[in-house]
């Protein structure tokens, strides 16, 4: 397989000969107010340029996988770009439906079970924080990709470190692991996805994983920087297994 990470949680997946295009946020620099109630209000986004052409991102995918309808996830770029007859998965009916007013016509949501030429695409849980930020972040997914030719690879999507990662973790024993690690916060309720305390939770969690966090420096309320997770790496000696690419980075395993 290939891994590559466009930008925030934008990844680009060649995975037994199909690519998958995981999260699309592909407006330009800027395009976006920022969010509200958070830090950089006087930064727009995304905060950072794409690392390649739109053309690039999108050529030769054959499905996409969108965790949740968040901007910085499916942003109304991505919605104009994207062919409207392409594959697209989904975590509920509610995505569906709105994805399906997009224009959408190929849209399927994900179960435990989902098959994709092939693929087994399973359908994991998540939580975007904890407490009552939960309420205000709604429903989030993520994924596990296998195949007979291929390693297990599981991408987390948007959630904090708690108990059914750590399931998902058990259950599907994946070698390599996607997880979105920007501490990203509103000035209340915590964190809405990984800071470095939970990426070390999955580190330990998954002894034989390689571990990819992306989500950082990208949207106005990220939290943990490239610089402070990779110091963090280096201090809890897991530099072997966890890599922090930067825009436009790819991995082969």
């Amino acid at each position: 397989m290939n891994i590559k990470h466009i930008r925030n949680a934008t990844i680009v997946v060649e995975y037994a000969n199909k690519k998958f295009l995981i999260d699309p946020m592909l407006g330009e620099k800027g395009s976006y107010p920022p969010f509200p109630n958070s830090p950089r209000q006087d930064q727009n986004n995304p905060l950072v340029s794409l690392p390649t052409s739109v053309d690039d991102i999108i050529s030769g995918v054959d499905a996409v996988i969108v965790s949740h309808l968040h901007l910085d996830h499916f942003d109304e770029a991505a919605k104009e770009v994207l062919p409207k007859d392409i594959k697209m998965f989904v975590q509920n009916e509610e995505d569906a439906k709105e994805v399906q007013n997009a224009g959408f016509q190929n849209v399927e949501v994900l179960t435990k079970d989902t098959d994709f030429e092939g693929i087994q695409l399973i359908k994991t849980r998540g939580e975007h924080g904890r407490g009552e930020i939960l309420k205000l972040a709604g429903l989030v997914c993520g994924v596990v990709f296998k195949h007979q030719s291929e390693k297990t690879l599981y991408v987390a999507g948007d959630t904090v470190w708690y108990d059914a990662v750590q399931e998902e973790i058990d259950t599907h024993n994946p070698d390599i692991i996607v997880v979105n690690g920007g501490d990203n916060q509103f000035f209340e309720g915590g964190s809405l996805i990984m800071g470095k305390e939970d990426i070390y939770e999955t580190y330990k969690a998954a002894p034989n994983a390689h571990i990819i966090v992306v989500h950082m420096e990208a949207v106005n309320h990220w939290g943990l920087s490239r610089e402070d997770l990779k110091k963090f790496i280096t201090e809890k000696e897991m530099t072997s297994r966890v890599e922090v690419p930067n825009d436009g980075e790819s991995y082969t395993f």
